[in-house]
């Protein structure tokens, strides 16, 4: 038999009780939104910008053939005229310019590409690093090659600037 001062804390108990798990439940919650993407692994970084030099009327590549030398080349940045790190890919005689630095931060770029102290092209990018889903990625709002003709591999993403 409960006496009603027994009955009373009882009563009293369950109601901490069921208030501290409602809270519990509420932080865990809110916890739960801020780490949804704790277990999804999802990055994936900007493609880089690759160009082929090829001879306009013979399409060979220009590097391949001896008419320009690879040592020769410089990326420049044309808002405050430093150099933009590049690679030159030689391999099974390839010969392309690959540039990977332009799409890790929302960006707008303008390169100049230059073969000793001449423009060979100029190129545009605006970017924008998003994050969504859990997933952080880039869009290019808008690219521009400009001062050359080109054609884009649609395949593997590879520019073909048209020398003359």
């Amino acid at each position: 038999m409960l006496l009603v001062g027994e009955y009373q804390k009882n009563d009293t108990m369950k109601k901490i009780t069921t208030i501290l798990a409602i809270i519990i439940l509420i932080f865990t919650q809110s916890c739960k939104k801020k780490d949804d993407c704790e277990d999804i692994s999802c990055f994936t970084p900007p493609n880089p910008f690759r160009f082929e030099l090829v001879d306009k009327l013979t399409r060979e590549n220009l590097f391949t053939n001896g008419t320009f030398n690879s040592s020769d080349i410089k990326v420049i940045n044309l808002a405050d005229q430093s150099a933009v790190e590049f690679r030159f890919i030689d391999e099974n005689d390839y010969n392309i310019i690959q540039i990977n630095t332009i799409g890790w931060k929302t960006e707008i770029v303008n390169y100049s590409i230059q073969i000793s102290t001449v423009n060979i092209f100029n190129l545009y990018v605006n970017a924008e690093r998003l994050d969504e889903d859990c997933c952080s990625f880039t869009r290019y709002k808008e690219i521009k090659i400009e001062n050359s003709d080109f054609e884009i591999n649609q395949t593997n993403g590879i520019y073909k600037i048209l020398v003359d």
